[in-house]
This record gives C-alpha cells, structure tokens and sequence, in this order.
C-alpha cells in the first residue's frame, strides 16, 4: 500500500462518512476534550454521547467538576463503567483549577502526570484540543494500519512498526481532523473484516465482565449512591459474594479513595 493511496482512502471515506455529529468534535475547549477522551477509554462512542451530553451540562468547567463532591460526579457517571476514571476527572479538574489557573497545559509530560490519563490520551488531547502533530496509537488506529500496511501471514506486530507509519502518513497541517477520519474508518473496517488486531503483539482479550472484581466494585460503589453508607456486615449480605473477596476489593477501593472507614465504623464515599 502506498502512503498517498492510503490517506486518499482515508480521506473519501471521511468526507462521505465522517462523524462531524459528534459533541466533542463541535469544540476545541481542552477541558470538553479531555472528558470526552477519558470517557471513550474502554466504551463504546453510542454509550459515550448522551452521558458526555450530560456531564458537561453538569459540571461545564474545570472549576465546577474540582468543586463537586465525588458522590455527586460518580452519579453523573453511572453507566458508563470503569468508576475510576469519574475519580480521575474529579482529581485532574482539582490539579488543573489548583496548579495550572484553570488552562490545560499543552504538554505532553505535564498531561501524562495527570491521574487517568497515559501517554496515548495525552497525545490524543493536544492533537484534538491543540491540533498538534503528535503521533499516538489506540485500537482503530492499530486496526487500520495493521490491515493496509501488514501482510495476511504477518503476525506479532510491534507497535513501534506501526507508529512510524503513523509518523510518516500524518497530516501536519491539520492532525486534529486527520485523527477524526482514521477513528472513523477504524469504525467502518471493524464491520467489514475480522479483528486485525488479533495479529498485534499487544494484543489481549478483554476479560469477563460477569463475576469479576469489576463488577462487584460497581456494585458496592451503586449501594453506596444509593443508601450512603453501610456497615461491612451490611455491605457483604447485599453483595453476596465471598466475604474475604469483598473485603479485598474494599481495601483497595479505601487506596484508591473512592471510600473511607475504619473497621469499628460505617463505609461511604469520601
């Protein structure tokens, strides 16, 4: 495949079919950005929209989500999962209101010491926000390239093999819309051929979401919303699941600061 046929597919499809509907791509605003990208890790674009719609009418600002309590922002984000990532907003927005003014700083090395947020969101962020040439790879960029640019038989492909091609394909002068049409296609191929990824050396399926820790953590943070507080006594007879296990992923919820208590006390969100 050659580099000037592949961005031409790239861009036909774009123009024909780009998803220009979508909120986050209607602003430049780094906070709306952000949002949109750490909700976008691990979910689905449909799910995304009408719960990024009402985040932002909720907490429109960096100074308004870093004053909420976090019962309140892990409400907001019911639904979409990965309750963390709520935490990580809430904790970011407080950074950026505290050290930064309430601007984003467009660097990449500030942005990955950001909670939640590794190298590849960072680059996504100034590249979407910014509208910086910085090359990053997620997993419809990874699709694409894997199936333009790498054989039938090929298998184990490094990422740094990829992220070349990335390099030498980017339009300079306008990453931001370039990024929006390789998610696009990305989309499209998904439909079209079996998961090339699977020839990725990184690649791994997802695991379980039935009967796993992520579940129950969902679970205990939903009682909570919904009752305030609970005894360990309490929180085990609603969960019904091993005691011993439930009370692990307690104590790593109390690490991650999502909830506070003591052993002679009731458990909450902090």
């Amino acid at each position: 495949m050659q580099i000037r046929e592949f961005k031409k597919i790239i861009w036909d499809h774009y123009q024909k079919h780009g998803r220009r509907h979508l909120p986050w791509r209607k602003t430049h605003d780094s906070y709306k950005i952000l949002v949109s990208e750490i909700m976008l890790q691990q979910t689905q674009v449909d799910r995304v929209i009408p719960k990024y719609i009402a985040f932002i009418e909720k907490f429109p600002t960096w100074k308004s989500l870093a004053g909420a309590p976090a019962p309140k922002v892990l409400k907001a984000w019911q639904g979409l999962g990965y309750n963390r990532r709520a935490l990580y907003l809430k904790r970011t927005a407080e950074r950026v209101s505290g050290e930064f003014g309430g601007v984003l700083p467009k660097d990449v090395f500030v942005l990955t010491d950001l909670p939640g947020i590794g190298p590849n969101t960072a680059a996504a962020i100034l590249a979407y926000a910014f509208n910086v040439p910085v090359v990053f790879i997620e997993t419809n960029i990874r699709r694409i390239f894997i199936h333009f640019f790498f054989g039938k038989t090929r298998q184990k492909i490094d990422d740094k093999e990829i992220l070349k091609l990335v390099g030498q394909t980017m339009d300079a002068k306008n990453p931001r819309e370039w990024y929006s049409a390789l998610m696009d296609y990305g989309t499209f191929l998904k439909s079209q051929v079996k998961n090339p990824n699977r020839k990725s050396r990184h690649y791994a399926k997802q695991s379980k979401f039935e009967g796993s820790d992520r579940q129950t953590r969902g679970q205990i943070l939903r009682l909570l919303l919904k009752k305030k507080s609970l005894s360990k006594k309490e929180m085990i007879k609603e969960i019904k699941k091993d005691p011993k296990r439930i009370e692990k992923i307690l104590e790593k919820l109390k690490r991650e600061k999502f909830i506070d208590y003591t052993e002679d006390t009731r458990i909450f969100l902090r």
